[in-house]
């Protein structure tokens, strides 16, 4: 993971950045594994409340590194090549790349900056949360290569985008802006400095009861793939166990006292 992904965590946040900026982060057989080992050490480490992704250099991920899986297929490997055997839960190898920040626990703001294409794209839509810059380009890039999102892309846009935004964006693989973006769906906000504001709202999370956000992360995962009648009961079993809960009461105390809250983990 060292070579791949460099990973920070202190007060509660875990600060995960691409490291690979001489190929501006691109996504080979090793990122894949980076990624999903630092989502591993994020989800084994219960000291951490909110993680902050995002890329070093002059982009977050400019998507797949094709010249890298040219040269697998050359030397006889084809291990990325039978994508339909499940490696990881209900998702592929390199589709929980993007979904493994989907399942983790805690919130993940991703930030965007230079460029996110195809699988580093579908990477940052994994995220809770997404902060661009106004001049970020994004694009569903698979197209281009005459191919179709495959990073898990399918069911994180339809979340996001209106269906006919989705089908434009997979059809075309136009490159929008980090304004567009935001016009559209698929970021949350535009920064200066997207890094510096991930982690700022990672703080931020990271600062309140931590039972309540991992509940809350539960529940909103669960909301599209579930009935509201089933929906409404997972709310009050949730609600449920955190009433009373000492973090719960000193969230109260706290609030009452106008003093900064001391969550356990």
């Amino acid at each position: 993971m060292r070579d791949r992904i460099a990973v920070t965590i202190e007060g509660g946040v875990a600060d995960i950045r691409l490291d690979r900026p001489d190929k501006m982060n691109a996504l080979d057989p090793a990122m894949f594994d980076a990624l999903i080992e630092a989502a591993a050490l994020v989800r084994d480490t219960k000291s951490v409340r909110a993680v902050a992704l995002s890329g070093e250099g002059r982009a977050f991920c400019a998507g797949l590194d094709f010249g890298s899986f040219a040269a697998m297929q050359a030397g006889g490997d084809r291990s990325l090549s039978d994508l339909v055997p499940r490696t990881h839960g209900i998702a592929n190898r390199p589709q929980f790349a993007a979904w493994c920040w989907r399942e983790l626990p805690v919130p993940v703001i991703c930030a965007v900056h230079g460029v996110a294409y195809g699988g580093g794209l579908q990477v940052a839509l994994g995220a809770d949360l997404r902060f661009a810059t106004a001049d970020a380009k994004l694009s569903v890039m698979e197209i281009k290569w005459g191919l179709v999102p495959d990073v898990a892309g399918t069911q994180l846009l339809r979340h996001l985008c209106r269906d006919d935004v989705v089908r434009d964006l997979t059809y075309t693989g136009r490159v929008v802006t980090g304004e567009e973006a935001l016009a559209l769906g698929l970021v949350t906000r535009i920064e200066a400095d997207p890094r510096a504001a991930a982690l700022a709202a990672a703080r931020d999370i990271a600062a309140k009861n931590p039972a309540a956000i991992r509940a809350a992360k539960r529940l909103l995962n669960a909301a599209s793939v579930i009935s509201p009648a089933e929906g409404l009961m997972m709310e009050s079993v949730e609600q449920q166990a955190i009433l009373g809960s000492p973090n719960q009461v000193e969230a109260i105390a706290a609030n009452m006292e106008r003093r900064p809250p001391r969550f356990a983990d």
